[in-house]
């Protein structure tokens, strides 16, 4: 069966959705960076930065495994709703315990009032009905489309609504929550499939096993991809994180843009082909190839006009980020080359290698974060990124030879 006619419908909708996704999150930045502080969201990024370690330290990677399934969802549907539950509430607990010491580790005492606050987003997402991975699945990208469009409105409306107020850092919170509710209740009241408050074990043993290679890589990816800021939230305080983070968001939002659509449509089309390894070798030259067009194009624009896309985007307030922003421009070239290979080893099963990708990023991000930090400041911190992702190139060259001569 061809899956090319779906992979192209896949694209033009997830497109769709990906142009949509960005005019919100455009409006919600240039409205916020002009009505918060770089100090504020610096303050948020540290609430972010804890909110998002408890999520991979509790990642189960259900979602992936029930679109590598080869069966119908409904054998899992239960136990994986229980699970979802239950990571939501030890979620929320552990950022309300740990806010404190949070707090206290990045020297930014006003931060502690939106962690506490910001527990709210996962006890809430864990009721999501875990079924809304069929639109994927299925390749039903329309409705998804509709779906994610909506969550993302809610979204950036909430929190420019709230923001405009009471131009509060808790505006950026807010957002969070009321997409997650938003989610909750579509999740039941367009899928037909709803869970029930019951589990197997032996499906539980099953999502655990499978998703263990998973969770090992998120809790690897998660330190690849944030120790970046927390060793400048750590050294260098609330407001250079802020001025770092918007910095990163303006050059990697776009520079992935291509590679993520297509990623996203082509993972259950690779998961469907895997068995075929010519023939999903040749779909992998032909999505390297896209990525590396589109993403190369974008990320010179943004290296060759740093200046004029902060003033535009941000606002002058923001000016400081730009040296930074041409930095992180190279690095986010060079990251949408090597994302590719992800997608291909996650389809075929082969997570433990994208571990191991993952882990050399790590290593090489922990050797020269600190220096190149303490030296340069939050461009270290952009250069230490390139080199990690430099690092990563023959382990991915590595892998994905294993993968196609199999």
């Amino acid at each position: 069966m061809g899956y090319t006619k779906s992979a192209i419908q896949g694209i033009s909708w997830m497109t769709g959705l990906q142009t949509v996704i960005r005019i919100f999150t455009f409006l919600k930045i240039a409205v916020l960076a002009r009505v918060l502080t770089p100090n504020q969201f610096g303050v948020f990024g540290i609430a972010a930065l804890l909110l998002a370690l408890l999520e991979i330290l509790t990642e189960t990677g259900i979602n992936i495994i029930l679109i590598q399934s080869k069966e119908t969802i409904d054998k899992y549907l239960d136990s994986a709703w229980v699970a979802s539950i239950i990571r939501g509430i030890i979620i929320c607990l552990g950022i309300v315990i740990s806010a404190p010491f949070i707090a206290s580790f990045f020297n930014t005492p006003q931060a502690l009032g939106i962690i506490i606050f910001i527990s709210l987003a996962p006890f809430i997402k864990g009721f999501i009905n875990p079924a809304e991975i069929i639109f994927q699945k299925e390749l039903n990208f329309r409705t998804e489309f509709l779906f994610r469009t909506s969550l993302y409105f809610m979204d950036a409306f909430a929190a420019i609504v709230f923001a405009l107020i009471t131009h509060s850092v808790y505006s950026l919170a807010m957002g969070l929550i009321a997409s997650g509710l938003l989610e909750v209740i579509l999740s039941f009241y367009l899928i037909k499939l709803r869970p029930k408050l019951r589990f197997e074990k032996e499906y539980l043993r099953e999502i655990f096993h499978k998703g263990k290679w998973v969770t090992g890589y998120s809790i690897l990816n998660y330190f690849g991809e944030n120790s970046d800021n927390i060793v400048v939230g750590r050294l260098l305080g609330a407001t250079p994180l802020g001025i770092y983070q918007m910095a990163y968001r303006v050059s990697i939002t776009p520079i992935t843009e291509i590679s993520d659509v297509v990623n996203k449509v082509i993972f259950p089309v690779y998961s469907k082909i895997d068995e075929d390894r010519q023939r999903l070798k040749n779909a992998f030259v032909k999505t390297f190839s896209i990525n590396t067009i589109g993403t190369f194009i974008l990320g010179l624009i943004i290296f060759l006009f740093p200046k004029e896309i902060i003033s535009i985007v941000l606002g002058q307030q923001w000016v400081s980020a730009t040296d930074v922003l041409r930095v992180l421009a190279i690095f986010g070239i060079i990251r949408a080359f090597t994302s590719p290979a992800s997608v291909v080893l996650l389809s075929t099963i082969n997570q433990r290698y994208l571990t191991y990708i993952t882990f050399a990023r790590l290593i090489a991000l922990l050797i020269f974060i600190i220096p190149l930090v303490l030296k340069f400041g939050i461009i270290g911190a952009g250069y230490a990124q390139i080199i990690s992702t430099l690092a990563t190139i023959p382990v991915i060259l590595y892998s994905l030879n294993k993968i196609f001569k199999t």
